[in-house]
C-alpha cells in the first residue's frame, strides 16, 4: 500500500509538472559560432529560472527560441528582420542589438525601458562597469542592459619593432607612452615608414585600417580632440579642428607616408585577417573580439611574442590616447508584454551574472561587463581578457542620438573622398561642413 501510495504521489507530482504552462521566450543576435553565448546566456538562464518558478509554485515553464544571423551583412539582415516584425506585431522578446539603436527603437516605441523592467541597483547589475550605464541611456532613462564589452586597441607585430630597432623594454614601455601621449600618431606613421623602407612589409602595409566602414574610425576624430555630442543640448557636435587632423592622418597615411593602400577599403575581411596575423602588416587597429579570430583561426598561438596592443595613439597637442567601447545590449522588444516581459527581464538578470557572462566573454574574446568578473579565476587568469578590460578605463562610446546615422555617413563620405584622392583633406572638411549645414542644422553644433 505504502508503494502504491508514493507511486500516486509520484504520478501526481508528475501531471502537476506536465500541465504547468510553457511560455516561449524567443531572443535574437547577431553573431557567429564565437559569439554563440549572445542567445545561448538566455537559454541557460532559463534552466535557473524553472528551478526558481517551482520554488515559487508557479505553474509556468519557460522555454527559449534562439535565432541568430551570421555573414557580411548580419547586422543589416537582424535590424531589418526586427523592424519587419515590429510592424506585422510579432518578433522576439529579447534583441542583442548596438546601444545606438536605443534611441531609434525606443523613439518608434519597440522597446521597454529597462529601469522599468529589472531592479538596475540590485546584484549583479550593481557590479556592472559605472561607465557602461550611461552607455545604455537615452533621454535620462535607461533602455537596455550590456550583453558585452569590447575596445578597439591599436596593434602593432613586435618583429617587425624589433627589426627597426626596439629594444624588448622598448616594446614593453610603448602602450604607457602611448596612454601618456608621449608616442603619436605621426610617431606610428613614421616607424610604419621605417619598417616599410627596411623591408619587413611590402608597400601600403605599414598601416592597415580595418577593411569597411565601421564605428572604428570614429577614434581618429577623437584622439585629435573631437567631440561628438553636446552635453547641455544633447546635439550631435562636429568639430571642424579635429576633423580636418583626422582627415590628414589619413591622407598622410596613403599619399605622403605611402603606408596606406589607396584601394585598402572594401578588400575581402578573411584576406585582412590573414594578413594582420601572420605579420605582412606593421601597425593595424581591430576589436578585442579579433584575438579570436588570430589565435583560432589563424593559428597565432604565440600572440604576446608578436602583438603589442595598446589605446590609440595621440593625434598630437589637444589630443588624446583612447579607444571606443560598443557594447551590445539586452533589450525587451515591447512584442513582450506582461507575463512575457517579466520573464525576459528575469531571464536577462540571471544571463548577467558573472558564470554566464563570462562564458561569452572567454568564448569570443569580448570583455566582461562587470567588477565580479574581474574577481572570477577563470576569468582573471585568462590573460588576453585580464589585461584588455584594462582598455576600458579610457574607452568612449557613440552617442545615443536618433540622428547619428546621417551625421555619420557625411563625416564617412568627406573620409572616402580624401582616401581615394578626389578631395584634399580641407575640401572634404568644408565640404562636409556645408552639406550637414544643409541637411542636419537643427541636430549639429558646429564648432
Amino acid at each position: 500500500m505504502r508503494h502504491l501510495v508514493c507511486a500516486f504521489f509520484g504520478c501526481a507530482l508528475v501531471l502537476s509538472t506536465a500541465h504547468a504552462a510553457t511560455v516561449e521566450i524567443e531572443v535574437w543576435a547577431n553573431g557567429d559560432v564565437n559569439e554563440r553565448y549572445r542567445t545561448g546566456a538566455i537559454a541557460l538562464a532559463a534552466n535557473i529560472l524553472n528551478e526558481e518558478l517551482k520554488i515559487e509554485s508557479r505553474d509556468i515553464r519557460v522555454t527559449v527560441k534562439e535565432q541568430s544571423w551570421s555573414g557580411p551583412r548580419s547586422w543589416q539582415q537582424l535590424k531589418q528582420a526586427f523592424q519587419l516584425a515590429a510592424e506585422s506585431g510579432q518578433g522576439p522578446h529579447i534583441i542583442v542589438a548596438g546601444h545606438e539603436d536605443i534611441p531609434v527603437w525606443g523613439n518608434a516605441g519597440l522597446i521597454h525601458p529597462a529601469e522599468e523592467m529589472m531592479d538596475l541597483e540590485a546584484w549583479p547589475f550593481d557590479e556592472i562597469f559605472e561607465n557602461l550605464w550611461p552607455i545604455m541611456s537615452w533621454q535620462g532613462r535607461i533602455w537596455g542592459v550590456p550583453q558585452d564589452a569590447e575596445a578597439r586597441p591599436f596593434f602593432a607585430w613586435k618583429p617587425h619593432l624589433r627589426a627597426i630597432g626596439y629594444t624588448e623594454a622598448d616594446i614593453d614601455a610603448l602602450p604607457e607612452r602611448i596612454a601618456r601621449g608621449a608616442y603619436t600618431l605621426g610617431d606610428a606613421l613614421a616607424d610604419a615608414k621605417r619598417i616599410q623602407d627596411a623591408g619587413l612589409v611590402e608597400p601600403g602595409y605599414g598601416f592597415y585600417p580595418r577593411a569597411t566602414k565601421g564605428p572604428d574610425f570614429w577614434q581618429f576624430y577623437v584622439v585629435n580632440g573631437g567631440a561628438m555630442e553636446d552635453a547641455e543640448s544633447g546635439k550631435l557636435v562636429l568639430d571642424r579642428a579635429a576633423l580636418l587632423k583626422y582627415y590628414r592622418f589619413f591622407h598622410d597615411a596613403v599619399f605622403t607616408y605611402g603606408v596606406t593602400k589607396k584601394n585598402h577599403l572594401g578588400m575581402d575581411w578573411d584576406q585582412w585577417y590573414a594578413e594582420v596575423a601572420s605579420g605582412k602588416a606593421a601597425f593595424w587597429h581591430g576589436g578585442t573580439w579579433h584575438y579570436a579570430r588570430y589565435v583560432r583561426g589563424e593559428g597565432l598561438t604565440d600572440f604576446f611574442d608578436k602583438v603589442m596592443f595598446a589605446l590609440i595613439p595621440s593625434g598630437g597637442p589637444g589630443g588624446r590616447a583612447a579607444t571606443l567601447t560598443h557594447p551590445l545590449t539586452y533589450l525587451i522588444s515591447t512584442y513582450a508584454q506582461d507575463e512575457e516581459a517579466e520573464l525576459a527581464a528575469r531571464l536577462i538578470t540571471i544571463a548577467s551574472g558573472p558564470r554566464l557572462n563570462t562564458l561569452h566573454a572567454l568564448a569570443s574574446a569580448h570583455l566582461g561587463i562587470s567588477r565580479a568578473q574581474t574577481r572570477m579565476d577563470l576569468y582573471a587568469s585568462d590573460r588576453w581578457s585580464a589585461e584588455a578590460t584594462a582598455l576600458l578605463e579610457q574607452a568612449f562610446a557613440l552617442p545615443n542620438n536618433p540622428h547619428f546615422g546621417p551625421y555619420d555617413q557625411l563625416v564617412w563620405k568627406g573620409l572616402s573622398a580624401v582616401w581615394s584622392g578626389d578631395a584634399t583633406p580641407a575640401e572634404a572638411v568644408d565640404t562636409v561642413v556645408r552639406e550637414m549645414r544643409a541637411t542636419m542644422a537643427d541636430h549639429v553644433v558646429i564648432r
